[in-house]
């Protein structure tokens, strides 16, 4: 059985726009998965963080992967990319998130999803809303109610 899978896609070190590409390639040939749809790229700056702004997309995967399982490869992924977490919202090589997983509701010790903050985040929901622009996130409702809340966030699409 296979499922949808939203990933959130941000870079801000090095060659982020190209990282991000690279990355989108990647998860495309993951086991068991398949590229849906990929938003544009878009920049903005750090939240609750300093550093250069981040290239972010995000992505739906159609996969047969288990929440953990794809968790785990999107982790591979970041690591392949030099990801390192020296501390909380240190800049990054690659930061691959998992959004949302088909309409599903996961708490565990490693995973939460819906993604906890994706509602606070233009950067998130923008590029998401772009691919999906009727899509519900589960226990929050419609996705689109949440723009006015970071219409005050600053981003902007990358041109191609």
């Amino acid at each position: 059985m296979t499922v949808i899978a939203y990933i959130g896609i941000g870079a801000n070190l090095g060659a982020a726009a190209d990282t991000v590409r690279h990355a989108i390639r990647q998860m495309a040939t993951l086991p068991g998965t398949s590229l849906q749809q990929s938003s544009a790229l878009y920049s903005s700056a750090p939240v609750d963080a300093g550093g250069d702004d981040y290239v972010n997309a995000v992505v739906a995967l159609e996969t047969d992967m288990m929440p953990e399982v794809l968790l785990s490869a999107l982790q591979t992924l970041e690591l392949a990319h030099g990801r390192e977490r020296p501390y909380r919202n240190a800049p990054r090589t690659l930061d691959l998130d998992l959004l949302l997983y088909a309409d599903q509701t996961i708490q565990t010790p490693l995973l939460s999803v819906p993604h906890p903050r994706m509602t606070q985040r233009a950067f998130v929901l923008l590029p998401l809303l772009e691919i999906a622009p009727d899509i519900r996130i589960p226990g929050h409702g419609e996705a689109r109610q949440y723009l006015p809340a970071v219409s005050g966030q600053e981003i902007f699409r990358l041109a191609e």
